[in-house]
């Protein structure tokens, strides 16, 4: 686990431990051979140009990497003059994030809660695609069904994330309650 300070204005939805815990949640056998998590830094100037990612997937030479990036401390996504697709809205809306206009600029506002089920998902999304590496040679020609594939095992898993979510908010309370830093 490698974890980024991710700077003063962003944040780690999920930290280090809590992503560690919902991977051993999944069945060894799909997490096994990931060999990196990377809670990395982006740079602010990736966000406003809306180009950072909320994660990745790579792999070669024998690594098997998931870097998660942050999010901002405000709980505000930016999108610019631009509306969002349809599957930006559907999946904000899914996750319980609140897609609006605030003058020309898309926005879609999130919770503490909404925003760490959604990273849960993001990071099983993650998963699928290691997982689904080793049954397929990818190509420019099939990057639609390598992102299907992926999607479908994090919808696959995704009773798995709640409950691990719920779990790790259990954890975080009792630190709290129990004055100890989460």
């Amino acid at each position: 686990m490698i974890e980024d300070n991710p700077s003063r204005d962003f944040f780690f939805p999920l930290s280090g431990e809590e992503v560690v815990t919902a991977l051993k949640a999944l069945p060894k056998r799909d997490y096994a051979g990931i060999t990196h998590v990377w809670l990395r830094r982006g740079k602010k100037a990736d966000y406003l140009d809306g180009m950072l990612p909320y994660a990745t997937f790579s792999c070669g030479s024998g690594v098997r990497l998931i870097t998660l990036y942050p999010f901002p401390r405000d709980l505000i996504q930016g999108f610019g003059r631009k509306r969002p697709s349809n599957m930006v809205f559907n999946d904000a809306k899914r996750f319980g994030g609140k897609m609006r206009q605030a003058g020309k600029l898309w926005q879609c506002e999130w919770t503490h809660d909404s925003l760490r089920r959604f990273y849960a998902h993001i990071l099983y999304h993650e998963v699928g695609h290691h997982v689904d590496w080793y049954r397929r040679l990818w190509s420019k020609g099939n990057s639609q069904e390598l992102e299907e594939a992926a999607e479908q095992y994090a919808f696959a898993k995704s009773a798995t994330a709640r409950y691990v979510v719920n779990r790790l908010d259990n954890i975080r309370l009792q630190n709290e309650t129990q004055g100890k830093p989460h």
